[in-house]
């Protein structure tokens, strides 16, 4: 299976808003993929509709090769699930609510489970209501991921978490990605723990896909660029639709290159800047290309 998750033409609306417009993504079996936009992008509305909680308006989606709206308790099985928003039984104590969800996967991995219960230090006669939102989130982690499912998705998992758990957290989902069988989706603002994670990374905004490649790809392409120049306000050369966040402070020029390729760029600083000196090329963050993309994307907006 080459694609985890297929989404063609995905389209959702609510009334005359439109959500999601007409998404177009492939998923690869095996990565963890990150999926990014700021709060109202549409992130948790594709996920929803993916996982057929929404149905759409139009288009469709595949989850392991099966459509979305079609998924049966086999499917199921081989799906992990966990929202910000999950709803637990809070009346149960862990160790009764990882029984119950024991019960709906005869491949659950009792060995495993204990691993991770180990790991989260969690304390299994606690009652679910008594737990803080770390601690209910490490539950709803260790019962999506203790019957091996093949796809892992998560909606927001980081959000309210202190930094410790969020750790936590992500040892647990680093705990299973030794076998690259498992395929992670991960929607999240918290891009700094992302970045740990991911080897594919989408960007949605408006409801429109942006951005959908490797991370190293978007490593690579993205590049902070600064030089010294004596160029005049009046002899500035137009500037290329890649170079985005241009800036001219007196002799300093500084702009993010959204199409970096060596020594091709450089070669086109130097003709749109003969008197270029000093020039110097930087690596961003997952985090600074998500802003400078974000920015652009407002600009285009407006």
């Amino acid at each position: 299976m080459e694609n985890a998750i297929e989404i063609r033409n995905l389209t959702k609306r609510f009334g005359k808003n439109t959500a999601v417009a007409n998404l177009d993504l492939s998923i690869p079996t095996g990565s963890i993929f990150a999926f990014l936009g700021p709060n109202g992008a549409g992130k948790t509305t594709t996920i929803k509709t993916v996982m057929n909680i929404m149905t759409p308006t139009s288009g469709s989606a595949k989850i392991l090769d099966v459509d979305s709206q079609k998924l049966s308790p086999k499917e199921l099985m081989q799906i992990g699930y966990v929202s910000e928003n999950h709803d637990l039984p809070l009346w149960m104590t862990v160790k009764q609510f990882l029984a119950y969800c024991k019960t709906m996967y005869p491949q659950w991995d009792d060995q495993f489970c204990q691993r991770l219960l180990k790991q989260f230090d969690l304390p299994l006669n606690k009652k679910l209501r008594d737990l803080s939102r770390g601690m209910k989130m490490k539950a709803v982690l260790v019962s999506s991921l203790a019957y091996h499912p093949k796809l892992l998705i998560l909606d927001e998992p980081f959000s309210g978490l202190d930094p410790l758990v969020r750790q936590e957290f992500i040892d647990g989902i680093l705990e299973i990605t030794g076998n690259r069988e498992w395929t992670i989706f991960i929607s999240s603002h918290d891009i700094d723990e992302v970045e740990r994670l991911a080897d594919w990374v989408g960007i949605i905004d408006k409801g429109h896909f942006k951005v959908a490649e490797k991370a190293e790809s978007l490593h690579q392409r993205f590049k902070k660029i600064e030089f010294t120049s004596d160029i005049t306000p009046a002899a500035m050369p137009t500037i290329p639709a890649e170079w985005l966040s241009f800036q001219h402070k007196g002799r300093a020029v500084c702009f993010i290159d959204s199409a970096y390729e060596e020594p091709a760029s450089k070669k086109k600083i130097c003709e749109l800047f003969p008197e270029a000196s000093n020039i110097t090329v930087s690596t961003l963050s997952l985090k600074e290309i998500f802003l400078t993309l974000s920015k652009q994307f407002k600009m285009m907006n407006l």
